[in-house]
């Protein structure tokens, strides 16, 4: 069965488990989700009611554009939640491949390496479209319902929590990637994306807090 396929106990269950996946990476993919479903639900309720029926049509235009946009970076954050146990899998697969002899050494030294990058590219992905996402979550603050302020700010949360998440799985299957100019690039890509996320959660909960206590 499809890790997005249980239930919630039952996937929580599978957490708590003595097997290594589903793991953190799966479990960063879900939180990132479930944090743009909560942006959304702010956008839910926002249509329809007085104050954003009244805003410039531009504003109202934009708005749903970035709603849309959400809802797609949601649909791809749900597949890999199964993608990265998958990718999990192929490098344990790989491992065990036989090396009774110079031949299958050189083999399963190519199919560690080939399932590494797999199990990298996953949860880069996975960090990659946690920061599109909050790169569109301001406008949505701006006008969205106000009510649902804090919905949204524990959305930013779960998203930037599932993109640091994402990061570390990078770089913990980084240690395994021979190729150092591969190496580098990934390293590269995490330290930008983790310096944006940062930036952009904290002017994000810090208005946030900052309209609740005026």
């Amino acid at each position: 069965m499809k890790l997005i396929d249980m239930t919630i106990v039952d996937f929580s269950d599978e957490v708590d488990s003595n097997s290594p996946a589903p793991g953190g990476g799966s479990v960063s993919a879900f939180a990132s989700n479930i944090g743009v479903g909560l942006a959304r639900m702010m956008a839910h309720l926002s249509f329809g009611k007085k104050k954003y029926e009244s805003l410039d049509e531009d504003i109202r235009v934009e708005f749903v554009s970035r709603f849309n946009k959400l809802g797609d970076i949601r649909q791809e954050l749900v597949k890999l939640v199964d993608k990265d146990t998958e990718s999990f899998n192929e490098v344990m697969k790989a491992m065990k491949m036989p090396k009774d002899t110079e031949e299958k050494l050189v083999i399963r030294k190519q199919a560690i390496q080939d399932a590494t990058l797999f199990s990298i590219d996953v949860p880069l992905r996975t960090a990659k479209l946690s920061l599109e996402a909050l790169e569109i979550l301001e406008h949505l603050i701006s006008h969205g319902n106000q009510n649902a302020i804090t919905d949204i700010g524990v959305g930013t949360l779960m998203i930037y929590s599932g993109l640091e998440g994402a990061i570390l799985n990078v770089k913990v299957n980084l240690m395994g990637l021979e190729n150092k100019e591969l190496h580098e690039e990934y390293s590269k890509a995490c330290k930008e994306i983790l310096s944006k996320a940062c930036d952009i959660k904290k002017i994000i909960i810090k208005d946030i807090h900052l309209k609740l206590e005026s």
